[in-house]
Order: structure tokens, then sequence, then C-alpha cells
């Protein structure tokens, strides 16, 4: 059994305490927030304590920390759980600054505790069948990637102007993505963004609409397309094509029912959001997590697997801000 502390509740910490209380090998144990209402309120439905994260990390009898606070405190959470020996499951990115999430693994690297980056993407049953097929060959070398994720509506301008921007905080998914499925990360990114959904974000210096092209050593290809807007729902797609032919993966529909008239076809939209698309996916990940944990499993998403990803929003922030193909720092 995994005693965990959950740091965090907000809308994400919502989503991995019912995972962790409601699983049989893992029990919440305890849960902070800045606000310390809503982690009572959140550690109360759950049978936990609402404590400090100071007091949850200082707990010899606590197993593993559960990182979903704001992005600007990831990298130090990171290393005050692993330094008290616990294991650590934190949300993605692992810093809004690569350099400071480069010294967080140098930091951790060799204090033998699973660290783990909540990718939750790489566990979506589609996603994760898909490349099972490319493992086994079904499409013979895979040659060009397209990414489609758009989100229902735009955050709160008072997000965007702490998230580190689309790249970083949207994107980034795509990313890793890109390095789950194409097995390397790309040499150079050109990217293209634009706000043309909301102008108040254009205002607080993002963009909401964005295009990024990334070339690998051999020639492979990947586009990633995202919009803060999609007026049907949550559009999530992956398309491969392969030397020897295509994958795809298309969205989650809100129910199967498909009506044929005379006057068209019409079937149901896409999940409304990541909630409703991707609960099975965290799931799935807190099993991989407790398998890396109490059975010695590799951790499948490591911190440099976060690093890599954050290489690359912050090539591709570059490459938007200048016109240029930049460079993937390696």
């Amino acid at each position: 059994m995994l005693k965990v502390g959950l740091l965090g509740a907000g809308r994400i910490g919502h989503v991995h305490a019912v995972n962790i209380a409601g699983h049989m090998r893992s029990q919440l144990v305890a849960v902070s927030d800045v606000h310390q209402e809503a982690a009572r309120t959140l550690a109360d439905r759950h049978g936990a304590e609402a404590r400090t994260s100071d007091a949850i990390l200082n707990d010899p009898d606590i197993d593993a920390a559960l990182i979903a606070t704001s992005t600007d405190t990831h990298s130090d959470l990171i290393e005050a759980a692993a330094r008290a020996g616990k294991a650590v499951l934190c949300e993605k990115p692992v810093d809004l600054s690569l350099e400071r999430a480069r010294a967080c693994l140098r930091s951790v690297q060799n204090l033998g505790v699973p660290v783990m980056i909540g990718f939750n993407r790489r566990f979506d049953a589609n996603f994760a069948g898909l490349k099972t097929s490319l493992r086994a060959g079904d499409i013979g070398r895979p040659e060009l990637l397209s990414i489609t994720s758009f989100d229902p509506a735009p955050p709160p301008v008072d997000y965007v102007k702490v998230s580190g921007g689309l790249f970083r905080d949207m994107m980034i998914h795509d990313f890793d993505m890109s390095n789950f499925i194409m097995d390397a990360m790309p040499v150079s990114v050109h990217a293209v963004g634009s706000s043309i959904v909301d102008p108040a974000i254009g205002a607080a210096g993002d963009v909401d609409t964005a295009v990024v092209t990334l070339t690998y050593a051999d020639g492979r290809l990947a586009v990633i397309k995202n919009s803060r807007r999609a007026v049907y729902g949550y559009d999530q797609r992956v398309e491969l094509l392969g030397s020897d032919g295509l994958l795809q993966a298309g969205n989650m529909l809100e129910n199967t029912v498909v009506r044929s008239t005379a006057t068209g076809v019409v079937s149901g939209k896409p999940t409304y959001f990541f909630l409703e698309r991707y609960m099975a996916a965290y799931a799935a990940e807190w099993d991989a997590f407790l398998a890396a944990c109490l059975d010695g499993a590799p951790v499948p998403v490591t911190l440099a697997d976060g690093i890599a990803a954050l290489a690359m929003a912050e090539a591709a922030t570059e490459s938007a801000r200048t016109g240029r193909t930049v460079p993937v720092p390696g």
C-alpha cells in the first residue's frame, strides 16, 4: 500500500485524489494547497487530512508525493520530495525554465527514488494502441506525423499570464506525444503563432492559435496544430503515415449514435474537454506509477522526458517570436 500526499487541490488535484483514494494499492493520507479551505474540502471528501506541504514532505510515513501545484513550484517540490525519500509524480511541465528543470534533474537523479512526469496522454488507450501497432511494424517506417489538439474554449486571461505560454502549457503535451510516437527528438522546430481567438490573450503576450513543424535528423517530419477554440468540443487526433500504410487515432465522441437520413449523416460531437476525454488515461497513469513504486517497474515517463518536451517548447516559443527555424537544445 502506497501512502500518498497530494500537493495541490485544484481541478487536476481533484482528478488525482479520486484515483489515489479509489485504488486498492494506494491511500490518500494528506492534501495541501495554498488555499487551505480547498485542501480541507478535498481531504474531507476522501478521508484524508489537510496539512501544509512541508508537513507532508517531512512525514516519514508518507511514501510518495503527487505534485499538482502551479508550474513555478514544480522543480522545488520535486527536489524537496526526492530528498525526503519520497517517490514523485509531478504534473507537467517540469518548470517554466529549461535551465531550472535541468538543475532539478541533476539534483535528484542519484537519489534513488522514482520521479515521473504526468504526461497522461501516453496512457490513453487509443494513442497507446497506435504506438503498439507502430512497434509491431504494421505501417513500416514512420515518416510523417500529424497531431491535432484543439481546446473547446480559451482559459481565463489571468491563467494565460502565468502559464508560460501556449507552447509550454498546452502544446507541451503534443511535444511529448511526438517524442513518444517517433522515438526521437527533432533537431529543429519552426513555429507560427497568432492571437485570433481572444485579443486579450495577445495583449498578455501569448498566442492562441499555432502550427509547429518538427524536423528529425533522418528527414522525418511532424506537424502539430493547436487552437484554444473549437466550438464543437475537445478535438484530439493523431495521424501517422508510414512507408507501408497509415495509422489514425480519432476523437472520443459523446455517444455512438449516428443518424442517417436523406438530409445528411449526423453523429455525436467530441467529448467536451480533457476531464471527459482523459479520465481513463489518468487512472492508467496512476497504475503505472504504482507499478514503478511498488513492483520496481521502470518509470514510464521520466524527468528527462519532461525536460525534452520543455526544450521543444522553448525552441517553439523562440521560433514563433523570431520567425526563424530554431535548433532544439540537446
